[in-house]
């Protein structure tokens, strides 16, 4: 089953790398980078110019040592471009409905996102129960525990406002796992294809992380 699929590979990834807006020319180095500092899981935004072709990219250069997925795919067009792409799992910003009949019926592991207990249980009738929470940042940290109350045995992925300086916040909430954006790697280290310290940079987040997590 998919939602089999998404949750092993979120037991085995606490921290996707999003790729948006990443110039195509630099985004196979941008992931190398990311795997160098301990980065296995990746999305790509599918508004992003030449979005199916940089999961293209990531896929050949990367193989099956990381995972590729899709991002903010919202509707039909997007979904079949993912897929043809070779995306692995997708991701939405919303509960986009569309989306969860064509990862059922095509059996795509699927992360949707929530923000509102109306959303939550929406996707609760489609069978996930692991969901992005978007955007995660601009809510309190005790925002979690309130949808956990009354959908029990929901978990989330924090999405939205995760920094080297406040992810283990979001692991202390109750998170199991957080997608990170332009906050992954200073946008003057890509300018300049410092991918060397880009590493360095994306270790610190990992570090961050694995601390965390080892004191639960």
């Amino acid at each position: 089953m998919a939602e089999n699929k998404m949750k092993k590979i979120l037991q085995d990834n606490q921290i996707c790398a999003i790729l948006r807006n990443v110039p195509t020319q630099k985004a196979v180095s941008y992931a190398k980078a990311a795997y160098k500092g301990g980065i296995r899981m990746f999305e790509v935004a599918m508004n992003t110019p030449e979005g199916a072709k940089q999961i293209r990219l990531l896929r050949d250069a990367l193989g099956d040592r990381v995972y590729v997925g899709a991002g903010t795919v919202i509707n039909e067009e997007r979904c079949r471009a993912a897929q043809e792409a070779g995306a692995q799992f997708f991701l939405t910003p919303n509960v986009a409905q569309v989306t969860l009949e064509y990862c059922r019926n095509q059996d795509i592991p699927l992360l949707p996102g929530v923000l509102t207990p109306t959303d939550v249980g929406i996707c609760l009738e489609y069978g996930y129960d692991i969901m992005k929470l978007f955007p995660a940042g601009d809510m309190p940290m005790s925002y979690i525990k309130s949808l956990k109350g009354p959908f029990d045995g929901t978990q989330y992925v924090a999405v939205g406002g995760v920094r080297q300086d406040n992810i283990r916040d979001f692991f202390k909430a109750g998170f199991i796992g957080v997608g990170i954006g332009s906050n992954l790697i200073p946008g003057e280290l890509v300018e300049q294809d410092a991918w060397e310290e880009a590493a360095v940079y994306v270790k610190k987040f990992c570090e961050q992380m694995t601390e965390e997590i080892g004191k639960g």
